[in-house]
This record gives structure tokens, sequence and C-alpha cells, in this order.
């Protein structure tokens, strides 16, 4: 359903834009004009082919028409983007006939350089951004434990190995003390590649390395990458808790995104967080979802990623239609809510101003160092 959906909107994005390039003077002959609605069939049989047949396929010329139409979805959202708002602030060229030329050329222009820097942003390594937490009921002796969260690496069709190589080396340079992969770990089409079972084995922490599921997790058998990521000794939390210490408590949620797709509104957080023990309780959530009943049933803490800060500008705004909670820290009834950017991407190998982020959290309880 959601690949029918985007094919369509994709569709529409695409006759709309080259209508517009079609306006243009350049293009005033039959014979130029005929050519320009060639090539942007061409186009857009070349992106279906990429975004139906190679969706999922693990190599070959497959995959790299899938490549092509991802990365030609970004392009087309942002062309498209700045020519609507062209045509909505000059009543789709009503009232700037004497300067519509000019206009769409120039509008072409801006396009062609966001996407440049969409792109120089998509392959930039992750920031680092840190947080500080006061969380009350954390025992003294735990305070300034560190979480370094990794969310969204989406390996796979995106990112292998050598990537996946310093994204390690990034995260261990943090000393952290506890290592939590976010969800979308995996693209989660196909096996995973066994070359990325050494570099995650890499991930080390002293109080653990912890992963729970995103919704890429939930495509297809996820077992492979399960069991992957198990023998890099990596726990996963799936709708359980674990106490790594007295007074600090860990738990996860299976994607929460996947139980309101499928219709699903009953709170699925307050029985995973039911029977712990007392004192500080961090819930690791891929989808920023239900956070109000998180706070309700008592977590200090809430982590989540999804939502990519939107990746593309300004996608984020639909984006929060769905998720209010888009990016960034938030304060909810008593509970801080931090949602990751992510490290990775989805879709095109673009980001813009939304770069991609590592999350260093340190914990601190009453009274300690605030630093």
């Amino acid at each position: 359903m959601f690949i029918t959906i985007l094919l369509l909107i994709v569709s529409l994005m695409h006759g709309y834009l080259f209508w517009r390039i079609a306006s243009l003077p350049w293009f005033i002959s039959p014979y130029r004009r005929k050519q320009l609605w060639t090539v942007a069939l061409l186009i857009w049989v070349l992106f279906l082919i990429g975004s139906v047949l190679g969706h999922g396929n693990g190599g070959g010329f497959l995959r790299v028409f899938e490549r092509l139409a991802l990365d030609w979805l970004g392009m087309l959202f942002i062309t498209a983007t700045v020519m609507l708002a062209l045509d909505l602030l000059t009543g789709f060229g009503l009232w700037a006939k004497p300067h519509l030329v000019w206009l769409r050329g120039g509008g072409l222009i801006i396009a062609g350089l966001l996407i440049v820097v969409a792109m120089v942003q998509g392959v930039r390594p992750p920031v680092v951004v840190r947080h500080d937490v006061m969380l009350p009921d954390l025992p003294s002796e735990l305070d300034g434990i560190t979480l370094v969260v990794l969310s969204d690496l989406h390996l796979g069709s995106q990112f292998g190995s050598s990537w996946l190589v310093e994204r390690v080396a990034q995260a261990q340079a943090l000393q952290p003390g506890i290592i939590v992969l976010l969800g979308d770990n995996f693209e989660g089409h196909g096996e995973p590649d066994p070359a990325l079972l050494p570099v995650l084995s890499e991930l080390k922490a002293p109080l653990g390395v912890y992963a729970v599921t995103g919704n890429h997790e939930h495509f297809g058998d996820n077992s492979a990458a399960v069991s992957l990521t198990e023998r890099a000794g990596i726990q996963w939390l799936r709708d359980r808790w674990l106490q790594i210490r007295p007074g600090l408590i860990l738990a996860g949620v299976e994607d929460l995104s996947m139980h309101w797709r499928n219709g699903q509104s009953e709170d699925h957080v307050t029985p995973v967080l039911g029977g712990r023990p007392e004192g500080a309780t961090v819930l690791f959530s891929h989808s920023p979802l239900q956070v109000v009943q998180a706070a309700d049933a008592g977590a200090d803490l809430m982590l989540s990623g999804h939502t990519h800060g939107g990746q593309i500008w300004p996608f984020g705004y639909l984006v929060k239609q769905f998720y209010p909670y888009l990016v960034g820290r938030h304060e909810v009834d008593g509970m801080s809510l931090i949602i990751s950017r992510g490290a990775g991407l989805w879709g095109p190998r673009m980001r813009l101003w939304s770069p991609a982020e590592i999350l260093l959290v340190t914990l601190r309880t009453k009274g300690g160092d605030s630093r």
C-alpha cells in the first residue's frame, strides 16, 4: 500500500514539474517539447523499474536503478516544492506574467543549488549532539553515566560495513557507558550482509549494548537480522525491561508505528513498564508515539528516532502532522523526551537542514555534577 501511494505522489510531482519546465521559452517549439516529454517519460519508467523491481534485491544492476530512483525522488521533491512555492506566490502565473520566464528559470537554479547542498549534507558524518538529563531517582554512584544512541542506521541498501566502521569508531570515541541502537538498524529487505557482524561486534560498553526494533525490522522475516545482532553481543529489548544496575532500568518496546499503521490504538507502553523495581527508568522506543502514556507509566527519559527530523526540508512539516514531537528535546509531564534525527538516512542520500546525528546523553542524579 505504501509503495502504491508513493508511486502515485511521485508520478503527480513528476508530471507537474515537467509541465512547468515545458512552459519555459526554450521548449516553445513542438520538436523541443516532444523531446522534453520523451525525457520525462524515460525518467519516469526508470524510476518505476528502480523503485519496484530494484526494491529488496540484493545487488546487481537493479540495485543501481533503485539508488538512482531514490535520488531522483529527493531531487524531484526539492524541485517540485520550489516550483509550487513560486506558483502559489504568483497565483499560478496570473499575477506575474511579465516575469514568469525568469522566475521559473530562477526557481530551477535555486532548486539545483538546494539539491547540491542536500547531497553534501547527506554524505557528511553525523554530528554529536549532547544532552544532560537529570533523573531524580538515579543512584548517586551512577551519576554521569553516558548513553551513546545510534538511530536509523538503515544498514543494507543504503550503508554497508565500511560506513559502519566509521560510525562504530565515532561511537567508541565517546567512551560510552551504554550503547543503544534505536531501531531501523537494518533496511529490512533481504538478508543482512554477514560482513556487518565483525563490525557490530566492535560496539562495546561497560553496561552493555542494547537494541530495539524499528518499522524496517518488521519488513519481512527479521530473524536473520536479530540473530546477527545477537551474535555481535547486542541485547534486544523487545517489549521488556531490564535492571542493569540497582536503581537503573532500561526498557524497550517493539516499534509503535507498526501497531499504529495496523489500526491498533491501545496502550502498548504501560504493560511493558509494569512490575519493574524502583529507580530511574529509560525507555527506548523507535517511534515517538504514546509519549504521554510513557510519562504516565513512570518513564523518566524516553529516547526515540524514526522521523529523521524530516530529512529534507520542508518535508518535516508534513511528518509533524503525524508525529507532533518531531525532533530534539521535549519535556512531557515530567518526562524528558529526546528524538534523534538518526545517524543514517532513508531513500535519497540527501539531507537538507537536518544533519545526521549521534546522541550522547549523560544521566545526572539530583545534586550531581551538571556540567
